[in-house]
């Protein structure tokens, strides 16, 4: 009986799903519109490194700015043609300036919050109110930069990112709700509906460089979080763009094997059972990071593709970079994100079938509700079957081409108590763990190892603190919960109070220390942190 029950499972999840396949298209820019008379520029909607070749290349490995995501972020003063076809002409001439030249034909990112002054006398509360108009972006017009342009206002992180990132704005949306803003998380969630209708996912921000990869797919809680106050009309409303959301995740199934155990974002373990990875489509240097990249596959053995692959992978998981991707935990160019199972990213899509699941069922959809209430299930057992390790006590990523855990455990562990997925006994183990090694005095580190990395010890991260808390209060592990918010609301609040600022990430280990390592200055302002505190603020009370 249970084999007739497991095949019946295993035949529905790869009809529907290699089914569902077909209709995922490949990422399109779409055709901003052109102001009245001006030259229709045909190389706008590439990637800057597309764009511009040589000039790109000569700017970014040059320097011409201390961050490589300033460049690509600039305006364009002239059309494509005009600006390349000076620059072949001047390039090779004795008193040629770079710097000087990009500054004739480029404009740099405005500085949107750079005017701002923290009133460190208001409470944190007031201060993050105090902040949503700074982040604030009205719906975008015509753009000739690599902004991708959106239809509805929404919130940026702040810092040098002005533009909107997928994970980060639900974490902001839950600062959003406790302010009782309700109108701009529906804005947002309009936006992504958007993304997902006009390129069939949505991209890691909305940046045309961004288009070869996505992030941790939190639609499906956005989507929820606006249900919870708006009534569950919302997830009908929605539920096109979620199955699509999931179809773009699936896009690899059809294709995989017991020969062929990986396509795409499709990691195939044993017949009838399959999990995901993140897989970004390109093989080359990230526009935003192009220098540093390049350096890092120097520093390799292996073929340069491939490790432009992990590294734009491990982009797509938000952790950028952890250990949790590395061969040698200490060692960058040993990454190979593509070769791991995240437990986090499949939790995530367990939620999205649920909730998938959930939004057929109030259509009276019996058929749907069932299959996607399959694939949960089928993922459900599939996470307790390769990513649970018993010996720890913890949930672990897992490598398919070892067919081991890797051996760096991670708060992305906690990830299936908020999903519950887990038992009561695994997280009573989880419990111990986190408390014993990943607590410290001003919250959680992201993982056990100092590397210099930024999602890795001594920092902690605002979404790794919620989901974590949220996971453990599912599990009635009350009093720890409680614990981690209110160490991490206690180093926020100092840290607001020494410098007037909210960071994206802080140093929970010494309280005197702001922040740790990472690829670029610490930002302030941040959104998810905001939201995050927000949330927890409102909590307590």
């Amino acid at each position: 009986m249970k084999k007739i029950l497991f095949l019946f499972i295993w035949f529905s999840l790869t009809t529907a799903c290699k089914q569902v396949q077909t209709t995922v298209s490949e990422p399109v820019a779409t055709n901003a519109e052109t102001k009245e008379g001006a030259e229709i520029d045909e190389r706008r909607e590439l990637p800057p490194n597309e764009r511009f070749g040589d000039l790109f290349e000569a700017v970014q490995m040059n320097k011409v700015f201390p961050d490589g995501k300033t460049f690509v972020d600039c305006t364009p003063k002239k059309s494509t043609t005009e600006i390349m076809s000076a620059y072949d002409k001047v390039k090779d001439t004795p008193n040629f300036q770079l710097d000087e030249f990009v500054a004739m034909y480029f404009d740099t990112p405005k500085k949107y919050a750079s005017g701002f002054k923290a009133d460190t006398s208001k409470t944190v509360s007031q201060h993050i109110n105090s902040l949503w108009p700074v982040l604030t972006r009205q719906p975008d017009k015509d753009e000739t930069g690599s902004l991708f342009p959106l239809p509805n206002s929404y919130i940026v992180p702040g810092g040098r990112f002005g533009e909107i990132y997928y994970w980060d704005s639900y974490f902001t949306m839950l600062g959003l709700q406790s302010a009782g803003r309700e109108d701009m998380i529906e804005n947002m969630v309009k936006n992504f509906a958007y993304l997902i209708d006009k390129i069939g996912f949505i991209p890691n921000g909305n940046r045309t460089y961004f288009l070869s990869r996505s992030q941790p797919p939190f639609f499906g809680k956005m989507v929820d979080l606006l249900a919870k106050s708006k009534g569950d009309q919302i997830i009908q409303e929605f539920l096109p763009q979620l199955e699509k959301e999931y179809q773009f995740w699936m896009k690899g199934l059809a294709n995989v094997n017991a020969t062929t155990t990986a396509n795409d974002k499709v990691v195939y373990l044993e017949e009838g059972v399959y999990l995901n990875r993140y897989w970004d489509k390109g093989d080359y240097p990230r526009a935003e990071s192009h220098r540093e990249d390049v350096l890092t596959v120097q520093e390799s053995d292996r073929p340069a593709k491939q490790v432009y692959k992990d590294l734009r992978s491990a982009c797509e998981s938000g952790w950028d970079f952890s250990s949790r991707w590395f061969k040698d935990a200490q060692n960058l160019s040993t990454i190979h994100t593509t070769d791991i199972i995240p437990v986090d990213l499949n939790s995530l899509l367990y939620s999205l079938e649920k909730i998938i699941a959930a939004g057929h069922t109030s259509n009276k959809n019996t058929a749907q509700a069932a299959l996607y209430n399959t694939r949960a299930k089928q993922r459900q057992l599939a996470i307790q079957k390769y990513c649970w390790n018993e010996e720890k006590g913890f949930f672990m990523d897992y490598d398919f081409k070892t067919k081991q855990h890797t051996t760096v455990p991670s708060l992305a562990g906690m990830y299936p108590f908020e999903a519950g997925i887990g038992t009561k006994e695994q997280a009573a183990k989880a419990a111990k763990i986190i408390e014993s090694d990943f607590l410290k005095a001003g919250g959680l580190v992201s993982t056990l190892n100092a590397t210099g990395q930024q999602w890795d010890y001594p920092n902690g991260w605002a979404p790794l603190q919620w989901m974590t808390i949220s996971g453990l209060k599912n599990y009635q592990q009350e009093t720890l919960a409680n614990t981690i918010a209110d160490r991490w609301i206690a180093l926020n609040r100092k840290i607001y109070k020494r410098t007037g600022k909210l960071l994206e990430k802080y140093n929970v280990v010494d309280m005197e220390l702001e922040t740790g390592g990472g690829e670029y200055p610490v930002q302030d302002g941040f959104g998810w942190t905001n939201g995050v505190l927000l949330k927890l603020l409102e909590d307590k009370k």
